[in-house]
């Protein structure tokens, strides 16, 4: 009777474990080729600096090149659409932003994609403050001047974002409908053109990620405003947060992760969240994100779908009591 009670065990457990064997040996061999990082916006951006901080040394860590591919367009979500149609081999990932998986589904039905399903999350590389910002040319100095001054010319003044749908574009009209001010949308492609163009003088105004607006604000072609950050930050001690301001609603960071498409195997998951986990202990590569007044996080997958879902659930929220619809 034990025999075959032993029998019949070993008989489950071998079925078991021949069903799992592609996964585990596909684990073992990943990568076989080089993998493909999909930066959804174009190069310059926040999302294209924290990438390529990050790929090298995780090409390193995983044993073969990460090369960032940037597919700008439809405010992320032509870069993110091709993720998700990638085999969910782990050979194609994705940078996740609020833009991608929050902001532009939360105001975009027709997208294409359901960032609570299609995505499979990674981590979270790090968090981003945000930072209105203006030309130099722009009669302020400072945020008390910039409110009268718009509140002066409603109309009058245009502030540029990363495209229609992103978050650049929902955080400024959330700002904009509690401060009770007026700026028409100038979309991009990516947050890179709308700084470009901010810097130049085309664009008065932007709401950008901080790493990507620093390096002006330093030389001066930009001047910081107020930013979206827990406290003031150290490479910005005069300016303040929107908490200090009376608009704490407006006071939320940005997420720079991974992603995987649908169906991606945990054990890749795991292999290519180690292997970026490792990159993040780097003290060069902590340097150079902290530098840009973003924190490492590098969080468990679980614990990255449990903010992308509540991130998601703001901007649906902000769409629905702004009314806020696609230009």
């Amino acid at each position: 009777m034990k025999r075959s009670t032993l029998v019949k065990g070993l008989s489950l457990a071998t079925l078991v474990a021949t069903a799992g064997l592609p996964l585990a040996a596909h684990a073992q061999t990943y990568p076989s080729k080089p993998v493909r990082l999909i930066v959804p916006f174009a190069p310059g951006g926040t999302t294209d600096i924290v990438a390529r901080v990050v790929s090298e040394k995780l090409g390193a860590a995983l044993g073969q090149s990460v090369v960032v591919e940037n597919k700008a367009g439809g405010g992320g979500s032509v870069g993110a659409l091709e993720m998700i149609r990638a085999t969910p081999d782990g050979h194609v990932l994705g940078m996740a932003t609020v833009s991608t998986t929050a902001a532009n589904p939360a105001i975009n039905p027709k997208i294409g994609y359901d960032p609570a399903v299609d995505f499979t999350p990674i981590t979270n590389i790090a968090a981003t403050p945000n930072v209105i910002a203006v030309h130099p040319s722009f009669p302020a100095r400072d945020y008390k001047a910039f409110v009268a001054e718009l509140k002066k010319n409603p109309g009058k003044y245009s502030y540029a974002s990363s495209g229609t749908g992103g978050i650049g574009h929902l955080q400024t009209e959330l700002y904009k409908s509690l401060a009770g001010v007026f700026m028409t949308h100038i979309p991009y492609r990516g947050a890179g053109p709308a700084l470009n163009d901010t810097v130049a003088g085309q664009v008065p105004v932007i709401f950008d990620n901080l790493p990507s607006a620093l390096p002006f604000i330093k030389e001066g072609r930009l001047i910081p405003l107020v930013v979206a950050a827990p406290q003031r930050l150290a490479q910005l001690p005069n300016v303040p947060t929107f908490k200090e301001v009376g608009l704490e609603p407006v006071n939320r960071m940005a997420y720079y992760g991974v992603l995987a498409p649908k169906g991606t195997s945990p054990e890749v998951v795991n292999k290519v969240y180690m292997a970026v986990k490792k990159v993040l202990e780097d003290p060069g590569v902590r340097k150079r994100i902290e530098d840009t007044g973003s924190l490492v996080i590098g969080n468990t997958p679980a614990d990255f779908a449990v903010q992308m879902k509540a991130e998601l659930a703001v901007y649906k929220d902000v769409v629905s009591k702004q009314k806020l619809k696609l230009d």
